[in-house]
């Protein structure tokens, strides 16, 4: 409030909002002011400023001493000297003969538009014979479309934003779809999948894959076995398991149907089974019912039937071969080659795989592309996933909006929620945090603390009733009337 106070009281005396805020914020009051020296003063505002202060409050201004003429001369006689050295720009930018015959053209025609805009022109319009006319026309339609789309100062584009993708986001249907393409793999879409995005949800609530192969001629029967390698296949994708109570055992019969499907060996299981943990003896037997005639048991470290049942569990889900996490993959023609759709996401250990092109395999999972492969393709996948989950409801929305949402998700070089466990608990101002949620314990935290809010964003200035520093409210119009000239002259 002091402070307020001590602008408002420069203010009566003429000085102007600009200075009377900086000296109000460097501790100045109109008494200390009346005291302080002219160099005390010229340390915060220029020496005009600090004139018109003297001025106003009704001091002396002291008289500042020119230099000297030969002081002034041998700085000249110096500068005359000094060799000119020519600074060379370091060229950053290379531009193709096409950018730079376009970015020529638009100069010669007053125009300034973006090296970006250039480029995907030149980029769009190569191969093309195009007359000097027509290019002309061309720019004078492209800088047209770009000044209309250009937002005013001081807009409050954050705001826009919140409305243009909230408003939409209530005529979304709550439901779950098919993936497109493959009617037996669900995913999430709608509002569902548009609050797991916002929200920056560690693990989808169905995670996919869509994972594409680096060559085109690719057999399916090739497809197959790389379908077989990703798909995480347990013993009892394979096998009937039973327990045996008499003998205190558990007594696998390998499916010889299910294990041609899975490409599953008998001496593949033979590996696996002397890794499993809780069996104290694993054997192999001759029988009727499986391929080859064999069938395998194992009995529980322990004589009881508590152990026997925990061993039932460990084998049931026991891992054979295939990816953690990718419980199924379905392999689907898309073009003139094959996709393998998967449900669960497993990227790091996928792109590792030499078969599959990296540069096109795709995940859902926003957090785990962050960690596989950095901050910018977490910022694009959040993009993209909102962009199309708005364009599969039908509804469409300008993507600098959702942009501007994902830049301020990953701005800080991770990806944080927009809720009170990200962006809106983060807020430097108190006021904000406490309106959005947990009002008492923002405030009480913020009193402990001696935190300070400076009543710079949109939802403080309206709880303390002050006009928005937005649009018309981020400006102080001064109206100065015309003075009128006197009669008869």
């Amino acid at each position: 409030m002091a402070k307020k106070d001590t602008v408002n009281a420069l203010k009566k005396r003429n000085l102007g909002a600009k200075v009377s805020s900086i000296l109000a914020d460097a501790g100045f009051t109109v008494t200390s002011l009346k005291k302080a020296s002219f160099e005390d003063i010229v340390k915060h505002i220029s020496k005009e400023d600090a004139t018109l202060v003297f001025k106003k409050l009704g001091r002396e201004v002291p008289s500042v001493k020119k230099p000297a003429k030969k002081a002034k001369e041998k700085a000249k006689a110096a500068k005359k000297k000094a060799p000119k050295v020519k600074v060379k720009i370091p060229v950053k930018i290379k531009l193709s003969p096409k950018e730079k015959e376009i970015d020529g053209l638009q100069t010669k025609m007053g125009l300034n538009l973006p090296l970006s805009v250039v480029r995907n022109l030149a980029h769009r319009i190569e191969g093309n014979k195009i007359t000097k006319k027509a290019m002309k026309d061309i720019l004078s339609k492209l800088n047209e479309r770009y000044e209309r789309h250009l937002i005013d100062p001081n807009e409050s584009a954050g705001i826009v934003s919140a409305q243009s993708i909230g408003e939409p986001g209530t005529q979304m249907t709550m439901r779950t779809f098919h993936y497109a393409g493959v009617a037996e793999i669900n995913v999430t879409l709608g509002l569902p999948r548009l609050i797991e995005i916002v929200d920056a949800r560690r693990v989808p609530s169905t995670p996919l894959m869509e994972i594409h192969m680096k060559r085109e001629n690719v057999t399916l029967e090739d497809v197959k076995q790389i379908a077989s390698e990703i798909e995480q296949t347990s013993l009892q994708d394979v096998s009937d398991i039973e327990t045996d109570i008499t003998g205190m055992r558990v007594v696998i019969h390998p499916d010889a149907d299910k294990m041609k499907e899975k490409r599953v060996l008998i001496t593949d299981l033979e590996k696996v089974m002397t890794k499993m943990k809780g069996a104290q003896k694993v054997e192999m037997h001759k029988g009727k019912k499986s391929e080859g005639g064999a069938f395998f048991t194992l009995k529980s470290e322990k004589s009881s039937y508590k152990h026997l049942q925990k061993l039932v569990e460990t084998v049931k889900d026991f891992k054979i071969k295939g990816i953690d996490g990718i419980h199924r993959a379905i392999i689907r023609r898309k073009g003139p080659g094959f996709v393998i759709y998967t449900e669960g996401s497993n990227l790091s250990a996928v792109l590792e795989m030499d078969e599959i092109d990296p540069t096109r395999t795709k995940t859902n999972s926003i957090q785990e592309i962050y960690e596989v492969l950095g901050i910018e393709a977490a910022r694009n996948s959040i993009t993209h996933e909102a962009s199309e989950t708005l364009r599969e409801q039908g509804l469409t929305v300008d993507i600098r909006h959702i942009m501007l949402v994902a830049d301020i998700m990953t701005n800080d070089g991770d990806v944080k929620a927009i809720g009170r466990h990200g962006i809106s608990g983060r807020k430097s101002s108190v006021l904000a945090r406490a309106a959005f949620e947990i009002t008492s314990t923002h405030l009480l935290q913020a009193a402990i603390t001696g935190e300070e809010d400076r009543l710079d964003g949109v939802a403080e200035n309206v709880i303390v009733g002050q006009p928005i520093t937005l649009g018309t409210g981020a400006v102080n119009l001064v109206y100065q009337p015309q003075k009128k000239k006197g009669r008869g002259k």
